[in-house]
């Protein structure tokens, strides 16, 4: 029976050794590639991969969220994270989003293989310097008391949230979650009441500090003409 694995990351040079990683392994194939969270979540509803491995920070909607979305409508699927820093808030945020493993691209294609069989057997793997990080959590003196920043919102008002943090003006949210310009801001309105913020400068340092878009992923900066992923 064939293994099949959609590969999430921005970053083609980095998918494109992800992709031979998979590949070379007898009975496993890539039957999708995505480049931003939308895409990651709509490609998961179209093609019910048994296996994603997940960029975390992503343009349009971030890896957290897009793994949170996926696992709401597919629980049986695994999905592995992979991200450039072992961050805390990252480690911490997509383990609790349910994702079986946790890689840094440095060394993801020596271990990606290991991480998928893992995951197939509902095993969790983590890079060493990750387990490092967890088990730091875990053994701290002070048991941290660290709440979901934005639990209180809904699930569509953190993806506005996102958007707007990312540089998107309200028209382009619309465009990308197929919603109208007054649904977009209603939304926008409402996290940021839930949230106690007043201005849009507020949102975006405050999704920076909560880690739910990183300081390079301003869309309208980062972004060629025409191009569907950052360089």
């Amino acid at each position: 029976m064939t293994l099949r694995v959609m590969l999430v990351d921005d970053h083609r040079i980095v998918m494109d050794g992800l992709r031979m990683v998979v590949e070379r392994e007898s009975g496993w194939e890539v039957i999708g590639l995505a480049t931003t969270g939308i895409e990651a979540v709509k490609m998961a509803r179209r093609l019910s991969p048994d296996v994603i491995v997940m960029d975390v920070v992503m343009p349009d909607l971030n890896g957290i969220e897009a793994t949170r979305q996926i696992l709401a409508e597919r629980p049986e699927t695994k999905i592995i994270a992979l991200s450039m820093h072992a961050d805390r808030r990252y480690v911490r945020e997509m383990l609790q989003a349910g994702v079986r493993g946790y890689l840094l691209k440095d060394c993801a294609a020596e271990e990606l293989a290991q991480a998928i069989a893992s995951a197939i057997r509902d095993q969790v793997w983590l890079s060493p310097s990750v387990a490092g990080v967890v088990v730091e959590d875990y053994t701290a003196p002070t048991p941290r008391a660290d709440k979901d920043p934005y639990s209180a919102i809904s699930q569509r008002e953190r993806e506005v949230l996102i958007l707007v943090a990312e540089g998107h003006s309200t028209r382009e949210i619309g465009e990308l979650l197929h919603l109208s310009v007054k649904t977009i801001e209603t939304h926008r309105r409402q996290a940021m009441e839930k949230l106690g913020l007043r201005t849009i400068a507020e949102l975006t340092k405050f999704a920076i500090r909560e880690g739910l878009v990183s300081l390079g992923s301003n869309s309208q900066s980062n972004r060629a003409p025409g191009a569907s992923k950052r360089g």
